[in-house]
């Protein structure tokens, strides 16, 4: 299998437990999950941050006023992706631990299902895009060695 090339920016915000979430995204892990998930080569920027910074993110550009576990922030798609994936520390932490699921494993499906929506896949559209969009973000974790991270 043949994997894009990725450009990847790989930022860290200040918040409590940073380096416990940077321990378990090294550079090469990021890398590999999010190449897994492109249809295209592209340049990534993949941003952790607190609740604070999360919030208002999702406030100023979605209207939603609390923070949510990724934000997919999509330039292009064609020829290269360009995107930014910001992904909240304290919501991924909190459901990963709801869901029985190891942080590395919930970073992984998060930011393949980032990576996904920055080229143009949308589970908000409908059920059948919802369904497909799944099993797709199934398929690639599978193939990374992650279990389906629906069936839990």
């Amino acid at each position: 299998m043949t994997l894009n090339h990725l450009s990847l920016s790989l930022q860290f915000g200040r918040f409590e437990d940073a380096a416990a979430h940077r321990a378990v995204l090294p550079r090469h892990k990021v890398t590999r999950w999010i190449r897994h998930a492109l249809a295209a080569d592209a340049e990534i920027t993949v941003r952790i941050v607190d609740a604070d910074e999360g919030q208002a993110l999702n406030r100023d550009y979605r209207h939603k006023d609390y923070a949510t576990n990724v934000l997919t922030f999509d330039y292009a798609q064609e020829p290269v992706v360009m995107a930014d994936l910001v992904l909240c520390a304290p919501v991924v932490e909190r459901e990963a631990r709801e869901q029985n699921k190891t942080l590395e494993e919930h970073y992984a499906h998060l930011l393949v299902h980032g990576t996904l929506h920055a080229q143009g896949w949308d589970h908000e559209t409908s059920a059948t895009d919802a369904e497909e969009m799944e099993a797709y973000e199934t398929d690639i974790l599978q193939a990374l060695g992650f279990a389906d991270p629906y069936a839990r």
